[in-house]
């Protein structure tokens, strides 16, 4: 009688090892690697899936000794991606790849696939860099803000079946959408994950279809590379970008990672021997938005609105629908004390204290709140430094001589119409189009004390020229080069100077970054080895180095972590 055993990885948040199950007779040809099961542990029934199947001998114990497989739920990944998965641990140091297993899996149970569905109807306009990019093996297309990349999209898939991945669901959801008017049988992810399975012309998705099935894959695309919401805010903080590449690279397929301004790590593993490829830049030039640039340098930041003469001009004109941003939430962030002239500051941490909607004083620090009152000599007439969305709002509304409507991440209502809008950046995803899109203080973007703070500002002004032909950009540093790129329609002006600084300061992709904090810290970084530097305390985060994530993340992954510890590990964390 032949004994089949199969090695099972638990569904179970903090559960590390992975554990071997007889497989009964009845249930053999519905168990493969990946197959997701029903198994006993400590005397309770859990989920898992099959991670291995073991020839003879190699089972932890003997045979008899082993509980059988209790039940085969369904469908699971395939071993490929329980491979990735794998490596995925190690790149960011999750220490098991259950997070990514789960990622890769349906939300319910798939007992039973559809037929194939591959077009025979044939494609629409396609892209011939994209398609020179696909049969050199792989690489980088920088395609303007207002072009169209349904084209490129095209390209890949007459390859063959292909993996999309794109930010968000609403992107993914208008691309399918035009594909199968044309024909193209696509699965959605995640709701189509059988279809996927049981095979289309294309699976697109969000963030989470890097792990997405696609049976046969000739090609996978990556759109927008650059938005941040391809990364993980969960830890690990994984990226789709480099997930789809190192996929990609398994198997022996080619990837097409597209955006109008490709961030340097995209450059620097996934352009391929071609480097970056663009259309001319006459060309690039004119699918970019209008890029005004409002000239700040001669003016005193503390005495001086917001609303400038050149967006009044533009929050006047009826004809005009106008999107401000600012990342300021509340009525002030910075205030001044027009009697005195003290800065307004927290009495228990000494930070600076902002204003809320309801005019009362709080600390982001430490929480402290106290009515608005000056704390050196109790006047309650303040300067506001630095002025939040719902003062702005205020100023603006009469300035325009017409109603404003503020607009913030919080919202979960419908944005009422407006001809005026103003809000943090989630405005510009919530408003559907404009004619102007107004950064009322830029400088904040482009001069966070973030190392890619110049990638995140282009990002803004990349999403604000698909909402409005025109970008107004209020400056006090009018030459950076992220407002030089914009405007000339050319992100090398930004590649050059990012390459250079981080090239100095062995920074991602030059180098390999993470952070950690919480309660704990201390005892984990305290035995990592000399292949790992450290910095920063646990108070505010400790800060990692090493010369590749491999590195980094084999050390963060055998360090052992203190009873009771309640640690975050951001690997690439992309707002340090």
């Amino acid at each position: 009688m032949i004994v089949r055993v199969a090695r099972v990885l638990p569904n179970v948040t903090g559960l590390d090892k992975s554990f071997d199950y007889l497989i009964p007779e009845e249930l053999a040809p519905r168990v493969q690697v990946g197959t997701i099961v029903r198994v006993e542990l400590h005397g309770r029934r859990i989920g898992g899936w099959v991670t291995k199947m073991l020839d003879d001998g190699e089972a932890a114990v003997g045979a008899d000794a082993l509980k059988p497989i209790a039940k085969v739920t369904g469908h699971g990944p395939d071993a490929s991606l329980i491979d990735l998965a794998d490596w995925a641990a190690v790149r960011w140091a999750a220490r098991r790849p259950r997070p990514f297993i789960v990622a890769a899996s349906p939300q319910r149970a798939i007992t039973s696939l559809p037929s194939q569905r591959r077009s025979t109807s044939e494609l629409g306009a396609t892209s011939p860099a994209a398609a020179e990019i696909l049969q050199s093996g792989g690489g980088v297309l920088r395609l303007p803000p207002r072009s169209d990349v349904l084209p490129a999209l095209r390209s890949a898939i007459a390859c063959g079946p292909t993996l999309a991945v794109t930010p968000t669901i609403v992107d993914a959801h208008s691309f399918a959408l035009r594909l199968r008017r044309e024909g193209v049988s696509v699965a959605l992810m995640p709701d189509d994950w059988a279809s996927a399975v049981g095979g289309v012309d294309l699976v697109i998705g969000p963030r989470s279809a890097a792990w997405a099935p696609c049976p046969d894959m000739a090609a996978a695309v990556v759109l927008d590379e650059h938005d941040e919401a391809l990364q993980e805010e969960r830890s690990p903080t994984w990226h789709a970008r480099d997930v789809i590449v190192e996929r990609c690279r398994r198997l022996g397929v080619p990837h097409l990672v597209v955006s109008p301004a490709p961030t340097l790590t995209a450059i620097e593993t996934a352009a391929g021997d071609g480097g970056v490829v663009h259309p001319p830049f006459t060309r690039e030039r004119l699918a970019w938005p209008t890029i005004t640039v409002v000239d700040r340098t001669d003016e005193e930041p503390w005495k001086k609105s917001l609303v400038t003469s050149a967006l009044i001009d533009r929050i006047r004109n009826p004809d005009l629908t106008v999107v401000c941003v600012s990342n300021i939430t509340g009525r002030a962030r910075l205030m001044a004390c027009r009697a005195c002239q003290s800065l307004i500051r927290c009495e228990r941490c000494d930070a600076a204290v902002g204003q809320s909607s309801d005019l009362r004083l709080d600390c982001a620090r430490c929480g402290a709140t106290r009515p608005a009152v000056c704390q050196e000599c109790g006047a309650t007439n303040f300067a506001n430094l630095r002025p939040g969305i719902s003062r702005l709002r205020e100023e603006l509304e009469g300035a325009a001589a017409r109603p404003v409507v503020e607009v913030s991440g919080t919202d979960t209502e419908a944005v009422a119409s407006a001809g005026v809008y103003v809000g943090t950046e989630a405005v510009l995803y919530r408003v559907a189009n404009a004619d102007v899109v107004a950064f009322l203080e830029f400088d904040s973007e482009m001069l966070a004390p973030r190392f890619r703070a110049a990638e995140q500002a282009m990002s803004l002004l990349i999403r604000a020229g698909r909402l409005a032909p025109e970008v107004l950009v209020q400056t006090f540093s009018p030459d950076h080069e992220v407002i030089r790129a914009a405007a000339e329609g050319n992100p090398d002006i930004v590649v050059r100077s990012e390459r250079e600084r981080r090239v100095m300061l062995g920074l991602p992709p030059f180098g390999a970054l993470a952070r950690v904090v919480g309660t704990g810290a201390a005892e984990l970084v305290g035995q990592l080895g000399q292949g790992v530097q450290v910095g920063g305390d646990e108070a505010t985060g400790f800060v990692l180095r090493a010369d590749d994530w491999t590195t980094l993340g084999t050390e963060l992954n055998v360090a052992e972590r203190p009873k009771g510890s309640r640690l975050r590990v951001e690997v690439d964390p992309p707002r340090l």
